[in-house]
């Protein structure tokens, strides 16, 4: 039996900008997805994906014939994705199933919810790429897309600072758990947000939107990572959203949903849906959002890896 874990991840500077070249900092979190391939006799794939609860949410299977996978049961949103990427997975490494005679069953277990936007998709193509001992970043990029920051904070036990370049992915490790860092908390909005739209979203957008986003975004990731104090914090973050508030001509989360919230509040990924991350203090802070209705808080270090 073999098994691998991939972290899931926030995305704290950077949403859409990274698209372009833009330096953002992503954080891994406590919560991701394990992936177990065991042998079974029978002589086909068996797939069964676990939810937080332990609670079967997807089962499918699939057997290799003419050097492809192929759907034996109903076709589904689900089952055509997970059919495109262990396709796309043996491409890259024709060698895996090439010779193997017996069957195999997958679980995957994801140990958050799925709705919350943590990296559902991304934890599985890092867990896929490993087993298959494949690039994840060229796995994701046959697939879903994306800028790949997502599999860098898989792949990750701390933050990172990420990076398109000339010659790929930039990733550095770099120290984020500031001193302030009780101060910070991280709302899910009780929707998830399709990021595969908001980022066709986002190249649908004018160039002349996206101009100059690249070196102020950068600079706010960088002075972010250094930042010493709440107050600086608060004040970054705030010139953040307004840069991509303007971006996509999008109203910011705090002036649509929380205008009389005290603290600073930023949108995270996905704008519109999944994660904020919001400042003030713990009884403020649940006090505030458990009332209108947010009952899933958490503090940084309950989430934060």
């Amino acid at each position: 039996m073999k098994e691998f874990y991939s972290n899931g991840k926030l995305l704290i500077t950077g949403e859409y900008a990274v698209l372009d070249g833009a330096k953002a900092l992503a954080l891994p979190t406590k919560f991701g997805q394990s992936l177990e391939v065991k042998n079974i006799e029978e002589n086909k794939i068996r797939w069964n994906s676990f939810d937080e609860n332990d609670k079967l949410w997807f089962q499918g299977e699939f057997e290799f014939e003419n050097d492809q996978f192929q759907l034996i049961t109903e076709n589904n949103e689900t089952s055509e994705k997970l059919l495109q990427i262990l396709n796309e997975a043996h491409k890259l490494n024709p060698n895996l199933f090439s010779a193997k005679k017996s069957g195999i069953e997958v679980n995957t277990r994801l140990n958050f919810n799925r709705n919350w936007g943590l990296g559902s998709s991304s934890t599985l193509i890092n867990n896929i790429a490993k087993w298959f001992e494949v690039d994840a970043f060229k796995l994701l990029k046959n697939t879903f897309g994306g800028s790949g920051y997502d599999i860098a904070a898989a792949q990750n036990n701390q933050a990172i600072t990420y990076q398109i370049t000339e010659n790929g992915a930039s990733v550095l490790k770099t120290n984020f758990k500031p001193d302030f860092s009780q101060n910070i908390f991280f709302i899910f909005l009780n929707e998830k947000k399709n990021s595969r739209e908001a980022i066709a979203h986002y190249w649908e957008l004018p160039a002349n939107n996206r101009k100059g986003l690249i070196e102020k975004v950068s600079s706010i990731t960088e002075q972010v990572t250094n930042c010493q104090s709440l107050t600086e914090f608060e004040l970054l973050i705030n010139i953040h959203e307004t840069l991509i508030s303007k971006t996509l001509q999008t109203p910011k989360v705090k002036q649509e949903r929380f205008p009389d919230f005290p603290g600073a509040v930023k949108s995270l990924g996905g704008w519109g849906g999944d994660f904020v991350m919001v400042t003030g203090e713990k009884v403020e802070v649940f006090e505030y959002f458990n009332k209108i209705g947010y009952s899933t808080i958490f503090a940084f270090e309950d989430i934060i890896l």
